[in-house]
């Protein structure tokens, strides 16, 4: 079966405005529009390394109890937190990437960019 969502457990957690924790979360596979959409974001064109938030904040689907994921949730994430998702995200995306590609020759070419250098 292929699986679009990945649950993950944070390393520290997000600590919310009520001093709640969430630590448990599912994150998807990125699409085309999830890499490419947040280019267009003037917070993205004026600072380059703010991409992984916005991308993360569209692919992050839960975490803990929280209503929705923004970007703003993420930019609140502890650093060790960030780290993990970002490599997370390119974990889950490369292997699907590649296990895809291989069967049309494009393996190198189908890779999905680094969301950072953690």
């Amino acid at each position: 079966m292929f699986r679009t969502e990945f649950e993950f457990v944070l390393p520290h957690g997000y600590l919310d405005e009520d001093g709640e924790l969430h630590r448990e979360g599912v994150i998807r596979l990125a699409t085309a529009a999830d890499e490419i959409l947040p280019l267009k974001d003037p917070r993205v064109q004026k600072n380059p390394a703010y991409l992984v938030i916005v991308v993360l904040s569209r692919v992050v689907t839960r975490l803990g109890s929280l209503e929705g994921i923004t970007t703003k949730t993420i930019e609140n994430l502890f650093v060790a937190d960030l780290a993990f998702l970002q490599r997370l995200y390119n974990e889950i995306n490369r292997v699907e990437a590649d296990a895809q590609a291989d069967g049309v020759g494009m393996a190198t070419a189908g890779r999905t960019p680094d969301l950072g250098g953690y």
